[in-house]
């Protein structure tokens, strides 16, 4: 086997002497255009990952107890004088939100829950108060297949 040395003559020396020198010989050698290249392609690829993601954010969900809400609050304000921006309770739903109580439709056959999306379809001329699921069985009622938790 034989050994092979490589000559230090054959190979360009650079001596440098601080940054600044060091930047230079960067700047001016073979490698500076595909380095640009490089950094701009990454540097491109990031930005339009991040603008991709602001794009997919999850809309802000408000949960409180059983009831869903989402996007901007639907509530109404008082325009009486010395009250504005006071809320005034929807008397329709919170006489109703009793532990045990489902409501139902005199013109229906199925009772809900008072948070449900089908008790808040039941207009309030048509609403039924129920204390319990035992009276609103014996009502005739039965219990509805979108509303979870009634069996």
């Amino acid at each position: 086997m034989e050994e092979e040395y490589i000559k230090t003559e054959e190979f360009e020396e650079v001596k440098t002497e601080g940054w600044r020198s060091k930047i230079e010989v960067v700047l001016t050698g073979k490698y500076f255009v595909p380095l640009i290249i490089i950094l701009v392609a990454v540097i491109g690829f990031s930005l339009g990952r991040i603008s991709g993601l602001q794009d997919k954010k999850m809309p802000v969900r408000i949960i409180s107890g059983e009831e869903e809400t989402k996007g901007v609050l639907d509530k109404t304000f008082s325009g009486q004088q010395g009250q504005v921006g006071v809320e005034q309770p929807d008397t329709t739903m919170n006489s109703t939100m009793v532990a045990g109580a489902v409501v139902a439709s005199k013109n229906g056959t199925k009772y809900h829950y008072p948070w449900c999306a089908g008790a808040k379809q039941i207009s309030a001329k048509n609403l039924i108060t129920f204390s319990s699921i035992e009276e609103a069985r014996k009502a005739g009622y039965t219990p509805a297949s979108n509303c979870k938790g009634l069996k």
